[in-house]
């Protein structure tokens, strides 16, 4: 409130931005992808894709 000049706000930016974060957010609801149990990458990868297609069908 006590700026001077304005900042200009791309607010299409922000909406994906902020969908993108809610993903996260969601995606680190399960345990497994949050604390990272799975030492390969092909398998780790499998879990955040099996998430976040559970995660798109809800």
């Amino acid at each position: 409130s006590n700026r001077k000049e304005l900042r200009d706000t791309d607010f299409s930016l922000y909406r994906e931005r902020n969908l993108v974060e809610r993903f996260f957010n969601k995606l680190k609801q399960f345990r497994a992808i949050a604390t990272r149990y799975d030492k390969m990458k092909s398998t780790f990868l499998a879990a955040v894709q099996f998430a976040s297609i559970i995660i798109m069908l809800n």
